[in-house]
């Protein structure tokens, strides 16, 4: 039976550049758009509020309400989620409130419901375009989202604005067209119905946010509506320079402390773990990580445990945690069932670590190469053992930051926080 080897934690650096002022570059990159010449005493603004974690998302979108109230409209948040939050209005101001998105938050009020408008038809796929219907009664919509990887394709743009309007806003319909594609065609798919919401709906702009490797905010961008497609592929190409990374390529067994929809829209990052378990996808060739263990899902996830099924082993607890109906909800609409399938579960965390190593079945007087995370989106100080320790002395951006020390578990099996 494999022993636990001693951990030692390592800092990582990554690119610091961040805003510090959000409410004054808010502010400017909103002057950029030219809103005064479209924003009309009275005019109602819809601002949408997505599904995923972005720091400082509560502030970003109150100064953009403020800057609008200015103009002399009146703001209000859209939820624009596709089909997360189950597809309902609770469901969705249940997410946005968990995010920290409330209308005390953001100084205005909060629309969520699951109605949609048919607004047209895409012009070579020939796919139905929805709209909310909040969305398109408004006199005047500003996009707002961060610029980032998909956790499921590749192409010049992935998550971002243009995601936002073609499938945040087409909400459960939306969500279910553009899945019903491979994901070779999903990059094209999104661009064409994200084109059909701006010649449709009333844009007036878009707010792009690119985060560092610390999560914080390295960027605010105001686009006018003629310069978000174009801009939009750039500034991927920025942000994907910025993500951070696992610094091995090589790694036998991968701890995760904890999933969920707040790290990632897949629980965890594909691109961090190397992992996209789609059927008929190769997988991506790096990091090459043999087996994988979660131990815990965010109460930011509200059961939603979509990402399961992208690890090898887990624990008793977080399979009783999991709300099925909402987590399958979302493997049926994307079409990628491995990822919301059922992984091993033991006991507890010592178990689930313990039976990990063991599958490994690594050559006697081998030890196994471990690293641990707290999750997929802070990487700036995780684990490794004592065996990796000459790697990250030979490598700039590491730093050793503690003495080996062995897995610590409570009384009942249970790993202690890193």
């Amino acid at each position: 039976m494999p022993s636990f080897p001693k951990l030692v934690k390592i800092k990582q650096e990554f690119p610091g550049e961040r805003v510090d002022n959000i409410c004054d570059r808010v502010r400017r990159e909103m002057n950029r758009m030219e809103l005064a010449a479209k924003i009309k005493p009275g005019h109602r603004i819809a601002i949408t509020g997505g599904s995923r974690g972005i720091n400082r998302i509560p502030e970003i979108l109150a100064q953009t309400a403020q800057v609008v109230r200015e103009l002399g409209g009146e703001p209000f948040i859209v939820s624009a989620m596709g089909s997360h939050g189950g597809g309902t209005s609770h469901g969705q101001r249940e997410v946005l409130a968990s995010l920290g998105i409330t209308p005390e938050t953001v100084s205005c009020p909060v629309v969520c419901s699951s109605e949609v408008v048919k607004i047209g038809v895409t012009p070579t796929h020939r796919i139905d375009v929805y709209c909310a219907k909040e969305a398109l009664e408004a006199d005047g919509l500003i996009v707002v989202n961060r610029i980032k990887a998909h956790t499921a394709f590749r192409a010049p743009r992935e998550s971002g604005l243009l995601k936002m309007m073609g499938i945040g806003l087409g909400r459960v319909p939306g969500a279910n067209i553009i899945h019903s594609f491979g994901t070779e065609k999903m990059g094209q798919v999104i661009l064409e119905m994200a084109g059909v919401v701006l010649e449709r709906v009333k844009v007036l702009g878009g707010l792009a946010i690119i985060e560092n490797g610390y999560e914080e905010t390295q960027g605010l961008y105001g686009l006018k509506p003629g310069e978000i497609i174009e801009k939009e592929a750039a500034l991927l190409v920025k942000a994907n320079a910025l993500m951070p990374r696992l610094p091995f390529e090589d790694i036998d067994l991968l701890i995760v402390d904890e999933m969920g929809k707040n790290f990632s829209g897949t629980g965890m990052d594909t691109n961090i773990i190397g992992r996209l378990r789609i059927a008929g996808v190769p997988e991506p060739s790096n990091p090459r990580i043999k087996r994988l263990v979660v131990l815990g899902l965010s109460e930011e996830s509200h059961g939603n445990a979509n990402g399961i099924g992208l690890a090898d082993f887990t624990t008793r607890k977080v399979v009783n945690s999991i709300d099925y109906q909402v987590t399958y909800l979302n493997g049926l609409t994307t079409g990628f069932l491995q990822r919301v399938m059922i992984p091993i579960f033991m006991e507890n965390d010592r178990e689930a670590i313990q039976k990990a190593l063991e599958s490994l079945r690594l050559p006697e007087g081998e030890k196994a190469r471990i690293v641990r995370i707290k999750n997929t989106l802070h990487l700036e100080k995780i684990a490794v053992s004592e065996n990796m320790l000459q790697e990250v002395s030979s490598r700039p951006g590491l730093e050793i930051i503690s003495k080996p020390q062995k897995l610590s578990f409570d009384a009942a099996g249970y790993i202690k926080k890193m």
